[in-house]
């Protein structure tokens, strides 16, 4: 039993993960080293590393969602998967396309730009996938219990 109960809740941890670590990094934490560090030459790479954390706990937690749903992959909106997915590859992409032209300063304002709609785009992803997933009345995996 205790098995079934972690596996359907699973997919709500990881998503809640996600979507409340995008919102604590990009509301509130990257914001306040720019406030309070007086260099924003200071800022910027501590900022970047901790993007590139975050672009990783991405991958985890929707690596985790995808292989906990598999099994029960007809019970879940089809959109739901898609929405993971395209979340991950907007972290993967402003990880390893925008990230470094960011830290070369290159052309910056419009990379930053870039990252930045990446991150929204990928945030909005993970917050509809949320409000799917908490909106299933008994969740994805319980309809094939019952």
């Amino acid at each position: 039993m205790a098995l079934a109960a972690t596996r359907q809740r699973l997919p709500f941890f990881a998503l809640a993960l996600w979507w409340g670590s995008l919102t604590a990094l990009g509301a509130w934490v990257v914001p306040i080293l720019f406030i309070h560090l007086s260099n924003p030459g200071l800022a910027g790479p501590l900022a970047a590393r901790l993007f590139a954390a975050q672009t990783w706990l991405s991958v985890i937690c929707g690596l985790l969602l995808l292989m906990s749903t598999r099994r029960h992959a007809s019970e879940l909106m089809p959109s739901l998967t898609g929405l993971v997915l395209a979340a991950m590859l907007m972290a993967l992409l402003a990880e390893l396309a925008v990230a470094p032209r960011i830290l070369l300063r290159q052309n910056l304002s419009a990379w930053h730009s870039l990252g930045s709609a990446m991150y929204v785009v990928q945030w909005v992803c993970v917050s509809l996938a949320l409000w799917k997933l908490i909106g299933q009345k008994t969740g994805p995996h319980t309809q094939s219990q019952q």
